[in-house]
């Protein structure tokens, strides 16, 4: 039987896509390896988001070439999208696919040979169509990955992400339905939507939207939760929250993408909000679930941003209070907008900025955890943690820890939160 082995770099669109690709695989014959293991065909799906997404993926390539330098070695997802040359010169690269024809990924590979030199990849831009691919099972069985869109609009000044993935496109709502009740008979009790930009799900398929979708959703039987990835903004108006507030399902968490805290710095970024919008967003969400988790990411040392600038972000930051938050520092991004701007700010003082904001998003994700501590709340399970413990996530996504005697995996549990250690809840499981 000939073995294959993935690796994922990246978010949790490749993710999933990665578990799509391996199911085709196995379903045509194929045995599932580790990718620490000799195996006939790697399969590497590559990030792109930053330059050291890049380099990631360039490594990961030469470690499956040392692993078995007689296999297939097939690259696909971002980096390979809008670098395929230089994907192709790596040694032992026999097919680049970029991020369409996953679906027909067993078919190309089984074309090839070791002395293959293939670059199958395709102009993204003009592409308005969903590649269909389906799940049956996951490696992890708590919690279920779904692909709900493809691409994004949005051409904020500093990401590369529209040009490896292309327009918006929607999957159609009786597919990611139809899948969903398949995970969930298979015994998946919560599911996450993911997407490059989930919040634009539904504005090319004209007869649906994300709201209408996750009330779908939540009249699954078998679904316990549905939470959402990443979201933009804009689209979590007073109507959006309107129409979810009511769901017994989804997850008082909601991800919401900030950036930067300053005005003229989103500007410059293209992000298509004001603080003041963003913050009525949050206001709205707070108002609708008492218990709700605002978490986001955050970007320090985008190009011209001053002491003034950062200094705002920081306010911001402090005003909002999020209950965590996903610091990063700039990074120059070849062939986006921002790259070619001047005034790029040194690494120093990017290394000092994100340093200060981190310790202020400690500081209010401690406030908002205690806020819960002394009370009883609902973990979902997923897996061992040290010394006899037990990790899992409240609706609201706070990390527990809990003692059990039994293997709590899959598992919901009612959970007294008795103390907080650095982010991390220690509790004790209640009947």
């Amino acid at each position: 039987m000939k073995k294959a082995a993935f690796y994922t770099l990246g978010c949790k669109v490749n993710q999933y896509e990665t578990e799509a690709m391996a199911e085709l695989f196995a379903d045509s014959g194929y045995e599932i390896k580790e990718f620490t293991e000799v195996a006939d065909v790697y399969v590497i799906n590559t990030c792109s988001v930053t330059n050291m997404g890049d380099r990631k993926s360039r490594q990961i390539i030469r470690r499956a070439k040392k692993l078995n330098p007689n296999a297939v070695i097939a690259v696909t997802g971002c980096y390979a999208q809008t670098a395929p040359d230089e994907v192709l010169a790596i040694e032992g690269v026999n097919l680049v696919l970029g991020t369409k024809d996953r679906k027909n990924i067993v078919t190309l590979v089984e074309e090839l040979n070791t002395e293959s030199n293939i670059n199958h990849v395709s102009d993204i831009m003009s592409n308005h169509e969903f590649e269909e691919l389906q799940i049956k099972q996951y490696s992890n069985r708590t919690r279920a990955f779904i692909k709900i869109q493809e691409g994004c609009n949005q051409f904020c000044s500093y990401c590369i992400i529209p040009y490896a993935r292309g327009p918006v496109r929607s999957r159609a709502k009786d597919d990611v339905v139809r899948e969903i009740k398949e995970l969930a008979h298979n015994g998946f009790k919560e599911i996450i939507l993911v997407g490059i930009h989930v919040a634009s799900y539904g504005v090319d398929l004209g007869n649906t939207t994300l709201e209408s979708l996750i009330m779908d959703v939540d009249k699954i039987d078998g679904v316990e939760r549905i939470r959402l990835s990443s979201i933009e903004p804009m689209t979590l108006n007073q109507e959006f929250i309107d129409s979810i507030k009511d769901s017994k399902k989804l997850c008082h968490h909601f991800h919401i993408s900030l950036q930067s805290g300053c005005d003229e710095t989103l500007k410059r970024m293209n992000r298509k909000y004001t603080t003041a919008q963003f913050k009525g967003i949050v206001d709205g969400l707070r108002e609708a679930f008492d218990d709700v988790a605002i978490t986001t990411d955050i970007m320090v040392g985008f190009p011209d941003e001053s002491d003034e600038e950062f200094n705002k972000t920081v306010e911001f930051v402090r005003n909002i209070k999020f209950a965590d938050a996903h610091v990063f520092q700039y990074s120059q991004r070849r062939g986006t907008p921002a790259a070619k701007r001047p005034n790029q700010i040194s690494p120093d003082v990017k290394e000092k900025r994100s340093k200060i904001i981190i310790a202020e998003t400690q500081k209010t994700r401690d406030e908002f955890i205690n806020r819960f501590i002394g009370k009883t709340m609902r973990v979902l399970f997923e897996q061992p943690a040290k010394d006899g413990l037990f990790e899992g996530k409240t609706d609201n996504y706070i990390t527990v820890h809990a003692p059990s005697d039994i293997d709590l995996n899959d598992q919901f549990r009612n959970v007294l939160l008795e103390r907080n250690e650095n982010g991390i809840v220690i509790g004790k499981i209640v009947e």
